[in-house]
C-alpha cells in the first residue's frame, strides 16, 4: 500500500516512524509547509517524492491512501480532498475546528464509501484498550473518569519547542481525546458543560478550561485542561469503576494502589499511533469500517460545537 503523509512536522514523524514497522506499507509522498525541512526530513526515512501543495501528491497514481498530520485548521478541508481524489484517509484529531466542516467529511466518506477514520489515539493507547475489554465483558462498569490533560504552552510552539504557524485548542484538538473517549468507555454522552478561563492577549484562545461530562449509564468524567502548567506534562486517566480504580499515563497502566498492570499483551505493539495506523491499513485492505471512523467519532465533535456555543453564550 501506497500511502502520502501530508504533515513533516513533529506528530508526522511519529507517524513515519510508525509506518516503517507495517508490512506491506510504503510511503510515497511527504508534504510539508517548506520544502528544505521537508526534504531533510524525507532523505531520513527514504521518501522519494517531496511536495509543498498536496494536491500535487493526490493527482499521483502512487498514492493509495493520505494521513493528514497538518494542522487542525486544514483538516477538514484537506480531508474533503483526499476524499474527492479517490483517495482513503486519516485525519490527525481533530477531524475539524468547527460542526460544519466535521459533518461536511462524514457526507463525503458516505458518498465515496472510502475509509475515513480521525486519528483518537485513546482508542489504539493499549492501556485504554485493556479498560476497555474490562468494560465489555461485563467486568468494570465506570462510575467517574477524572482527566487532567496539561502542557506548558504560553507561546505558539509545536511538542519540539518549535514555533508553530497555526494556533492550537483545547476544546477542539485536546479536549476532543478525552470527551471521545469517555463515550466509547461509558456510553452515549447526555449532558455536558464547560468553563474558561481568560482569553490569552496575542494568541486568543483560553488557556484555563474545566469540562464535565455526563453518560447514559450516569457515569461522570471530569476533564481541566491548561496550556499554563509548568510541571508534569501530559494527560493523566483516573478511572474509577465500580470493581476497581485504575489510572492511565499514556501507554502505562496501574491500579488504584499503583500497582503496575501488564499491557503488553493486549495489540501487536505498545505504542498508539502504531496501532491506530495499523487499523487505517487493515481497514483499508479489508474493505471495512476502521475503528474510530469519522462516522463513529462525530458525535464526539457534535458536543464540541455545543460546549463552544454554551461558553460563548456565557461570556455575551
Amino acid at each position: 500500500m501506497n500511502i502520502c503523509l501530508a504533515g513533516a512536522g513533529a506528530f508526522g514523524v511519529k507517524h513515519l516512524e510508525a509506518l516503517v514497522r507495517i508490512d506491506g506499507v510504503r510511503v510515497t509522498s511527504l508534504v510539508g509547509h517548506k520544502r528544505v525541512p521537508t526534504e531533510e526530513v524525507a532523505a531520513r526515512f527514504g521518501i522519494a517524492h517531496v511536495a509543498i501543495d498536496l494536491g500535487e501528491s493526490l493527482a499521483r497514481t502512487d498514492v493509495d491512501a493520505v494521513i493528514l498530520a497538518t494542522p487542525t485548521q486544514m483538516h477538514a478541508v484537506q480531508a474533503l480532498a483526499c476524499l474527492d481524489a479517490g483517495k482513503h484517509v486519516q485525519v490527525e484529531i481533530p477531524l475539524a475546528d468547527a460542526l460544519a466542516g466535521a459533518e461536511a467529511v462524514a457526507a463525503a466518506q458516505q458518498r465515496t464509501g472510502l475509509v475515513a477514520m480521525v486519528g483518537h489515539t485513546r482508542r489504539f493507547n493499549p492501556s485504554h484498550q485493556w479498560v476497555h475489554r474490562r468494560i465489555a465483558a461485563g467486568e468494570l462498569h465506570i462510575q467517574q473518569m477524572d482527566v487532567q490533560t496539561y502542557f506548558f504552552r504560553r507561546r505558539n510552539i509545536n511538542a519540539l519547542g518549535q514555533p508553530r504557524s497555526w494556533t492550537d485548542h483545547l476544546l477542539w484538538h485536546h479536549a476532543a481525546h478525552t470527551v471521545d473517549l469517555f463515550a466509547w468507555q461509558a456510553g452515549e454522552i447526555v449532558a455536558a458543560h464547560a468553563m474558561q478561563g481568560p482569553l490569552h492577549p496575542e494568541l486568543g484562545i483560553a488557556m484555563d478550561m474545566s469540562i464535565q461530562l455526563k453518560s447514559a449509564s450516569g457515569a461522570l468524567c471530569t476533564l481541566s485542561l491548561s496550556f499554563n502548567n509548568d510541571g508534569p506534562l501530559g494527560t493523566f486517566f483516573r478511572y474509577i469503576g465500580d470493581t476497581g480504580t485504575y489510572i492511565a499515563r499514556y501507554d502505562d497502566l496501574v491500579d488504584g494502589k499503583e500497582q503496575k498492570i501488564d499491557v503488553s499483551k493486549v495489540d501487536v505493539s505498545l505504542n498508539g499511533i502504531e496501532l491506530q495506523d495499523r487499523e487505517f491499513v487493515a481497514a483499508i485492505r479489508e474493505r471495512r469500517a476502521p475503528r474510530a471512523s469519522v462516522a463513529d467519532v462525530l458525535p464526539c465533535y457534535r458536543w464540541l460545537d455545543r460546549l463552544e456555543r454554551q461558553l460563548a453564550a456565557d461570556g455575551a
